[in-house]
Parts: C-alpha cells; structure tokens; sequence
C-alpha cells in the first residue's frame, strides 16, 4: 500500500517540478532520498535507564529500531570518552519514510505550540531540510503521561536536489508550512 505523501509526489509534485525546471527525464527531477533522526545524549546525564527511555520514544516515533552512536575520540572539556555513547539516531527510508513525512506534515508539525511556519533557511544549499524539535512530545506517539524527561531531536531530510532553489520548492509542493515572505 502506497503512501499518501508518496501518491501527491507521483501525481502532483514530480511533473510540476519537471515543467518549473525544464527537466527532460523523470528521473532528473528532485525526490526524498532519505530521512535521518537523531537524538543527542548529553554526556553528564548519568540516570540509568535514560538511554533505553530514548530509544524506546525515537522507535514508538520512527517504527524503526534505533542505533546508537558513540564518540570518535576523548574531548575532556565535554566529559566525553572515546566509545562512549552519545546519541542514537533512525535513517527512514521508502515506505516507511513517507509515512513519517506524511505524519509530520499532517500531525505533528501542527502541535506545536506558537508554530508560525519553517524558515526557508532550513533548506541548505544542496536542497536538504533540516528541523530540530526542543520536545519530543508533540509526536502523537508520545503519550504525556509515559514522559519521565523531555529531549529534543532533529530530522535531516536528504534530497537528490541540486541547489536551494529546486529543493525548497520540492518541500513547498509536499506540503510543508514555510513561513510567509512579508515584504
């Protein structure tokens, strides 16, 4: 079963780009490649449990098992020690992927509190979308009463896009809530 976010790319999106930029080939034409989430783990929070706490709220979030990632080498001013674990992070891709854009879009990016649109300066030179949620539980997944403390996460969404321009216009037909340009 296809997504609905991956049935408006076929249908909607993928021939509006390829008519905006004069692509010849469908293939040319700009798409999600992959979405990467990753969640921090701040080197002097010791609690036990607390790692296993993440990792369970980034899988009820993703569907997807997490990784964890360690440290490459010791920085003392940090507290960090080489192979120690740092954060862990999802990389969502096809079905899945969709899925969760689609969510986001749809749910969780209007739970925000005082939510006002995504800066376009999200969008990085190479057409990547980059966000950073401070709380984890405005994912509907997340039930208020299973929080014992509150982390933040940040999603990388990769295209195959080219520049700024081609990407952002790509996040714009999917759906995304940009902020209004008042000029």
């Amino acid at each position: 079963m296809e997504s609905r976010l991956y049935k408006k790319y076929l249908q909607e999106v993928r021939p509006a780009l390829k008519e905006k930029f004069s692509l010849a080939n469908d293939l040319a034409v700009p798409r999600i490649d992959k979405v990467s989430l990753n969640v921090g783990i701040n080197s002097r929070n010791t609690d036990s449990g607390y790692l296993e706490k993440v990792e369970e709220d980034l899988t009820k979030i993703t569907g997807q098992k997490p990784v964890r990632t360690k440290a490459k080498k010791a920085i003392s001013a940090f507290k960090v020690r080489e192979g120690m674990v740092v954060g862990v992070k999802v990389t969502l891709r096809g079905q899945r992927m969709y899925d969760f854009l689609d969510k986001l879009i749809n749910v969780t990016i209007p739970r925000i509190r005082d939510f006002r649109g995504l800066p376009e300066k999200n969008v990085d030179q190479r057409g990547n979308l980059n966000l950073g949620f401070k709380e984890h539980n405005v994912f509907p997944e997340i039930k208020a009463d299973d929080i014992e403390k509150i982390h933040g996460l940040e999603i990388a969404i990769s295209t195959t896009a080219d520049d700024y321009a081609s990407g952002l216009e790509l996040f714009k037909l999917l759906g995304f809530p940009f902020q209004k340009n008042n000029k």
